[in-house]
């Protein structure tokens, strides 16, 4: 695990401006976050892998706000048949992956069961439990007015394996000071059976996903 070893961590800065991300006329730069997740794998000593920059999945979910609110993510595999799945995730220092629960999907698929691994640096993993957030928590106002319905967090860092508490169960994340790079196993993803706390941030989703 390349991550884990603070002598191999670059000097790369992962610290941006969010104008960074927004063209002239205020149109999000999908390329730039691709940049930026990159700076964050090269940062925390974690290989930019063959292919994973083509392959990478971007989004400000339509705030405007992307070092705030957003995130990065490559499939690697999504096996319908067999029904299993790996992801990583990117994050940002700062940077909140929004709220969200997964229902029962298609075609019979149970609703999601996952757990993430930290590959590099840090996450906070937010769910069901007693309040607990630490103060290097902020959450942005374009999320529910900076409120979320559940607070309960643990700190994952490097080499890290927290499972979701329980299947639908409302979770969240948010990038530590080095952002984070994630390894995430379900059994299986169905965009269609994700829902947003925020109903702004979910509208925008689903009608991103069902295009």
């Amino acid at each position: 695990l390349v991550g884990g070893c603070d002598e191999n961590k670059s000097t790369t800065s992962v610290n941006f401006d969010n104008s960074y991300f927004y063209g002239p006329d205020g149109k999000f730069l999908p390329e730039k976050a691709k940049d930026a997740y990159c700076a964050v794998m090269e940062h925390n000593g974690f290989p930019v892998l063959p292919g994973v920059r083509d392959k990478m999945w971007v989004s400000d979910y339509g705030t405007g706000q992307f070092t705030k609110l957003g995130l990065g993510a490559v499939m690697f595999v999504n096996d319908e048949k067999d029904r299993y799945m790996l992801q990583h995730l990117y994050l940002l220092p700062g940077q909140m992956l929004p709220e969200h629960w997964h229902e029962d999907g298609a075609n019979g698929a149970p609703a999601k069961a996952e757990g993430w691994l930290v590959l590099g640096g840090s996450s906070h993993i937010v769910g069901e439990g007693e309040p607990n957030l630490s103060k290097d928590v902020a959450i942005p106002k374009i999320h529910c007015n900076g409120t979320a319905t559940v607070n309960h967090e643990i700190y994952a860092t490097t080499g890290m394996f927290v499972p979701l508490n329980r299947v639908k169960a409302h979770h969240w994340q948010f990038g530590g000071p080095d952002g984070a790079v994630i390894s995430e196993v379900a059994n299986l993803h169905t965009n269609l059976s994700v829902r947003h706390q925020d109903p702004a941030l979910n509208k925008y989703f689903l009608d991103l996903v069902s295009k």
